[in-house]
């Protein structure tokens, strides 16, 4: 007798992540089914979403979209909740996986409600355990629930992983793609407009995202994850540029051996292979010719023209709190070059004026509660907002 199918909550259902999670969902109808949906402002495209995949309930950000999507679905309309309070009730809601796809601080508080209703986690939204990894990990042990990467870097390093001892490991390789900008010399960079910056050469992904891929600022918020996510320390998380983002990381064991994953720049691998865990799905893609492909090449990060990366190995060396704190001057700092505020190199040096300025306040701070990091994620806006008011790069 086949089972029923796998019931899905999806944070973030219109972003990058949650609409491939869809496809995949739609694929395979009879091993899931959509129970909840929670989006931001992309109305239109939710409706479409609550259309075909019919779920128990959604989850928006603000009232005037919940009226938006209540005129748009009519009486089809499933029960509509807004801003945090209803994304922490899609990720209560009665599910088998919650896929934690937001992008930025407003998914930790939903991810930690849907870990503490025993709901297992497919996690995509990065910010979580780099605000609250100590947290997020405690909680995950106390409720006995997975907590499966879709990062493809993190991916690629759980699947090597498989039936080795941990005790084995001697260094996680994450590799990055470098960017739009990895050939671009300071000068160059310095000059860099959002246009040229959203021009990620190998992945499809939202404009957050991207940003921080061409400051190496993702490579930084994943070796915080993978520090947490895989209980290593920071020393035995490296990080190696590969422009063909073919090998998406590799993890090197004690005797020498190296264990690499490799695929095509396709994010709806990562995303089957925490959707269908411990199983694998046949996903019709194209398929990896490396006789085509020729060359594989790699390259030590310049971290003089992508000062960010270091930024996070200094947080995580400074205290529980300061990488909530560099996520929030970063996502403070990422917006203000999307608006035009600031240029480029900008991004950089708000964030780390905001990570001394933690140091010279608030040295050793650990975080025992949510409530510790929301005060960490705040002093790390604010900090940042005052540095963009006060420095002469705001144009």
């Amino acid at each position: 007798m086949a089972s029923a199918p796998r019931a899905l909550a999806i944070l973030g259902s219109t972003g990058s992540v949650g609409e491939q999670t869809l496809a995949v969902v739609e694929r395979f109808p009879e091993r899931y089914r959509v129970s909840a949906l929670a989006a931001g402002r992309r109305i239109e495209k939710l409706a479409e979403q609550v259309r075909r995949f019919r779920p128990e309930l959604v989850a928006v950000a603000e009232e005037a979209g919940a009226r938006e999507l209540a005129a748009r679905l009519g009486p089809a309309a499933p029960p509509i909740a807004v801003g945090p309070e209803g994304l922490v009730r899609v990720g209560e809601h009665a599910s088998e996986l919650v896929v934690s796809a937001l992008v930025g601080a407003v998914g930790l508080a939903p991810t930690l409600a849907a870990i503490r209703a025993g709901r297992d986690i497919a996690l995509a939204n990065k910010e979580v355990l780099v605000m609250a990894g100590a947290l997020v990990l405690r909680e995950v042990r106390a409720h006995g629930v997975s907590l499966l990467p879709v990062d493809s870097e993190h991916s690629a390093i759980f699947q090597a992983l498989a039936g080795q001892r941990r005790e084995d490991v001697a260094r996680l390789v994450l590799t990055a793609s470098g960017g739009p900008f990895r050939t671009w010399s300071e000068r160059e960079i310095a000059g860099a407009t959002v246009e040229q910056a959203l021009r990620h050469p190998n992945w499809d992904m939202g404009p957050k995202i991207t940003i921080d891929s061409a400051t190496l600022m993702n490579k930084g918020l994943e070796v915080i994850e993978a520090r947490w996510l895989f209980d290593v320390p920071p020393e035995q998380v490296d990080v190696v540029v590969h422009p063909q983002s073919i090998v998406h990381s590799l993890v090197e064991f004690v005797d020498g051996s190296v264990l690499a994953q490799l695929g095509l720049p396709d994010m709806r691998v990562p995303i089957a292979v925490a959707l269908a865990h411990p199983e694998r799905l046949p996903l019709e893609l194209p398929r990896l010719d490396l006789a085509a492909i020729g060359q594989l090449s790699f390259e030590v990060p310049d971290r003089k023209r992508f000062p960010c990366l270091d930024l996070a190995y200094a947080a995580l060396a400074l205290s529980e709190a300061a990488p909530a704190v560099l996520n929030a001057a970063n996502e403070v700092s990422v917006a203000a070059f999307l608006a035009g505020r600031i240029a480029f190199p900008a991004i950089a040096a708000a964030n780390g004026a905001v990570l001394e300025a933690h140091a010279a306040q608030r040295g050793g701070a650990r975080l025992r509660d949510l409530d510790d990091v929301l005060e960490a994620d705040r002093f790390g806006r604010a900090e940042a907002e005052a540095w963009l008011a006060r420095s002469g790069e705001v144009r």
